[in-house]
């Protein structure tokens, strides 16, 4: 069997298994908010395309904000994506979320050093009422060299399938790359807790990536009998967050 066939039935074993994730969050009433994070480039969209390819779209949302609208800036941080937090059977993911202010926000210089601060001690407490409603929360970190996201974001430019994810912000993606570190190893250390844990994936292969990302959600969200004949994430891809992986060469500096 050739890799892409491999890949293919791979993926197609873990598709059926989310989707008898989802009879079951269905039958039980379950909720979870998936959050996907990472540099620009480093696979969310596509992985967040396989995820969904086959739940109901009537009980599995994906949120996607634009920038923040005068009002918005003037709300309460968190208040426009409390709306979208998931109810009695619903999946959400989140492709970037609150974690704007943890990341392109600081460096782009879009918040204040105070509010960057506020965030980082906030929102700890936010995810745990978010436990306590009922709400599994899992965190998804997703890291690629720098060498790979300049190939991919050249890639972007030159394919015009790609041309609407192109941004203002991948021109300084590159320029900001170590900034963008020191606020990624901020943001993984001050907000990574027993309640809401960070767990973080090595996606310069992006196919490893994706199977890998989806056995960690089945094995956090699913019961039992659904995640009977799923791997485990392999740890060489994804691996939970610890501050030892910001100096080891598992996280790119």
């Amino acid at each position: 069997m050739s890799k892409h066939h491999g890949y293919q039935h791979d993926l197609r074993e873990l598709q059926i298994a989310l989707v008898r994730y989802q009879e079951w969050a269905i039958e039980k009433g379950a909720k979870a908010l998936v959050i996907f994070e990472g540099r620009d480039g480093a696979g969310k969209d596509g992985t967040i395309a396989r995820i969904v390819e086959h739940l109901p779209p009537r009980h599995t949302r994906v949120i996607a904000l634009p920038k923040p609208s005068d009002r918005d800036r003037s709300e309460w941080y968190f208040q426009r994506y409390v709306h979208y937090l998931p109810a009695a059977t619903e999946l959400v993911l989140f492709n970037r979320s609150w974690y704007n202010r943890a990341g392109v926000e600081p460096v782009m210089g879009y918040c204040t050093p105070k509010e960057h601060a506020d965030f980082l001690r906030d929102v700890p407490a936010f995810e745990r009422m978010l436990e306590e409603a009922g709400i599994r929360v899992v965190k998804i970190w997703l890291d690629i060299s720098k060498e790979e996201q300049a190939k991919r974001l050249d890639a972007r430019r030159d394919d015009p399938l790609k041309a609407l994810k192109v941004s203002d912000l991948d021109g300084v993606a590159q320029e900001k790359w170590k900034d963008y570190s020191k606020a990624r190893n901020e943001m993984l250390t001050a907000t990574c807790t027993a309640v809401a844990p960070w767990v973080c994936v090595r996606a310069d292969a992006k196919k490893p990536a994706r199977l890998n990302i989806i056995r960690h959600l089945l094995h956090t969200l699913a019961p039992g009998h659904v995640t009977a004949k799923v791997e485990p994430a392999d740890p060489t891809v994804l691996f939970p967050f610890e501050e030892a992986a910001l100096n080891d060469g598992r996280l790119a500096k």
